[in-house]
């Protein structure tokens, strides 16, 4: 009831804002807000998965209210980033303005992306929608750090689901896709997981190498991963690929990266 009281409130708060007119949000009054829409059952299941306190516990679907109100805006997006807050390093990837961060911001936000969520889901998704994006997951990838790898990895698999097959050199992800089946079994878990989507996506979205990432998706076969004591469902990438094919879902492509 509590909770549900804080929602309105915050609701209330935001549309009050909108019908004046008023300016962007500060950053204590989006704090304010995020707290207010932040459920228990939500933060828990964001800790279960990796997020470390300060963390509120709110859905995506429950951020948008906020993010239509504030729209783009870099400065305001660092400064949630900065917070450490899950919730509002969210809120930051969905209001960043991906071109006109560089290669030195992309660094500090890796740093700071300690679990995955956020360096797969918020990183490489920012990542991925700027003209530095190839540069910078090659350098990622190159990395020994398992996040920051991983970020790299994922930062692909957008790539690939988003761009056209034009945009790409055939012969580098080729390439990649050796690199994958020669080193995927001994890498870090997050890094495995992420490899194991590059070779899915490569197999769905980018035609020209359908056949190659089929025949190293038989080779690599079941990717195991763990995640603490527990073991993290992965898709055997041979038969997803196989699925999407059965399915006429070869080729896919987003019109966006981010929601």
């Amino acid at each position: 009831m509590n909770n549900l009281k804080g929602i309105i409130k915050a609701k209330t708060r935001l549309m009050r804002r909108s019908m004046k007119g008023d300016i962007p949000m500060e950053l204590n009054e989006i704090m304010e807000e995020l707290k207010a829409l932040g459920t228990e059952r939500t933060k828990k299941t964001y800790l279960n998965n990796g997020a470390r306190e300060p963390v509120f516990g709110v859905s995506i679907s429950a951020m948008k209210p906020i993010f239509k109100k504030i729209k783009y805006n870099q400065p305001l997006a660092e400064q949630l980033y900065a917070t450490g807050n899950y919730d509002a390093m969210y809120l930051a990837g969905m209001i960043a303005e991906p071109k006109k961060m560089t290669e030195e911001d992309f660094d500090r936000w890796i740093e700071g992306a300690y679990f995955y969520m956020i360096s797969d889901y918020i990183v490489a998704v920012t990542l991925a929608e700027t003209d530095i994006a190839f540069t910078v997951a090659d350098r990622f990838i190159d990395s020994k750090d398992e996040l920051t790898m991983s970020a790299g990895w994922s930062c692909y698999d957008w790539l690939l689901g988003s761009r056209k097959d034009s945009e790409f050199d055939k012969d580098k992800l080729l390439s990649m896709l050796y690199r994958v089946r020669d080193t995927i079994h001994n890498q870090p878990n997050r890094t495995k997981y992420a490899m194991n989507n590059f070779i899915m996506s490569v197999g769905i979205s980018y035609l020209p190498l359908h056949e190659e990432a089929k025949k190293i998706a038989v080779e690599v076969g079941k990717v195991e991963v763990f995640m603490g004591k527990t073991q993290c469902k992965t898709n055997v990438a041979a038969e997803y690929i196989q699925n999407a094919a059965d399915k006429g879902k070869l080729g896919f492509k987003r019109k966006h990266v981010r929601c």
